[in-house]
């Protein structure tokens, strides 16, 4: 049997998806800028525009396509604070954010720019009343994950938003949605999100696409100049296929919603509850709503997370020992740190992440198989 539990990291696409991603490369492959066949990929973006604003209940004005998490974030940091710089030059994130927010933020730190890091719980929470102490009349832009990459923690987006907005209504919100988009019901509007980022292939849809949400009262600069397209925002001829591969990720996932998130968090808690059957294993996310639906991050003692990852992939079940997003090159992991995992588990750490084709037999395996290692290489691991 194999079980694929590293959802966070990229899903299988879907079948309509690859349908409409074959589709706009065969068939319907004009220039969206084109006058002749390229009404039809001009079609798809719009439409696309549309669905994904739907699942949002935002203007599709306001959504802007790009080639994924990584610029979407990159995007919302730099050319916000780099277009609001007047206004000051302070900004607010976590000391648990993707490396695709806390790189631009090194970066404008280097430009001049100051940065305050947030702590977080041991369950990965920010504590709001740091949050108020540390806006100050220079901030401009606060920058905080919904759901955390590595342990599935969900921060209060609303009650950010609330303070935030008592402090300075001025102050723009940015989330990193890509962990939570498709999985958590999100309103911009109503949870007072300014900018929100997502990625394709974290939903069951293409690599290499994802997009922005800007509300239209944000001052932001473009990072791509050329012929204007998205009125401006992300000059260059669109990715046709993967945004329409987008779209139909999107309207699958937000399609009887309830149900869907409802059987991976069964698995979730399922898992939870195997895994609690273990000597030696902690488990360092939530059950229920507690913490995201998708995401069991589970330390491993006395054996390193790389070692128990390869014997797991020999038995076809693969695994994540941190965020894939970021390159093959071990870290000590940001996150585990900061919700104060003890030292002698940070590299002892594994994600299972799961997604719409997981089952409730594949967790059976992967407990039984878990079983059957751990003695052994605790054992190889002591001599």
């Amino acid at each position: 049997m194999e079980a694929y539990f590293d959802n966070s990291a990229t899903t299988k696409v879907l079948e309509p998806v690859k349908e409409i991603v074959i589709k706009t490369m065969m068939e319907d492959y004009g220039n969206p800028s084109a006058r002749h066949k390229g009404l039809d990929a001009e079609r798809y973006i719009k439409e696309a525009a549309e669905t994904i604003a739907g699942t949002l209940k935002v203007a599709a004005k306001e959504i802007v396509f790009t080639s994924g998490g990584s610029e979407s974030n990159n995007l919302a940091i730099i050319e916000t604070a780099m277009a609001n710089k007047r206004s000051g030059n302070h900004i607010i994130s976590t000391g648990i954010e993707h490396a695709s927010v806390y790189n631009p933020l090194a970066y404008l730190e280097e430009q001049g720019f100051r940065v305050t890091y947030l702590s977080v719980d041991g369950q990965g929470h920010i504590n709001l009343e740091e949050l108020e102490e540390a806006i100050c009349p220079e901030t401009i832009l606060v920058s905080i994950m919904y759901v955390n990459n590595e342990i599935g923690a969900i921060e209060p987006v609303e009650a950010i938003s609330k303070i935030i907005n008592k402090k300075n209504p001025n102050i723009l919100f940015h989330v990193d949605a890509i962990q939570a988009y498709g999985k958590l019901l999100i309103r911009p509007k109503s949870q007072g999100i300014d900018l929100l980022s997502v990625s394709a292939h974290k939903i069951h849809g293409p690599k290499g696409v994802g997009f922005l949400y800007i509300d239209k009262r944000v001052k932001i600069r473009p990072m791509i100049y050329g012929g204007g397209q998205q009125r401006g925002m992300r000059s260059g001829t669109e990715n046709v296929p993967g945004v329409a591969g987008l779209s139909a990720a999107a309207n699958f996932m937000y399609t009887n919603h309830r149900e869907k998130i409802r059987a991976i968090t069964e698995l979730k808690d399922y898992l939870i509850d195997r895994l609690s059957e273990i000597d030696g294993v902690t488990i360092n996310s939530l059950k229920g709503e507690l913490s995201a639906p998708q995401i069991v991050s589970a330390s491993f003692s006395g054996i390193r997370s790389e070692v128990l990852l390869h014997a797991l992939e020999e038995k076809e079940i693969y695994v994540s020992s941190g965020s894939a997003c970021s390159s093959n090159h071990p870290a000590v992991s940001g996150t585990l740190k900061g919700i104060g995992i003890k030292p002698e588990l940070l590299d002892s750490t594994l994600r299972f992440s799961f997604g719409v084709f997981n089952t409730r037999e594949e967790v059976d395996y992967c407990i039984q198989t878990l079983k059957e290692l751990l003695p052994v290489l605790r054992r190889y691991q002591r001599g």
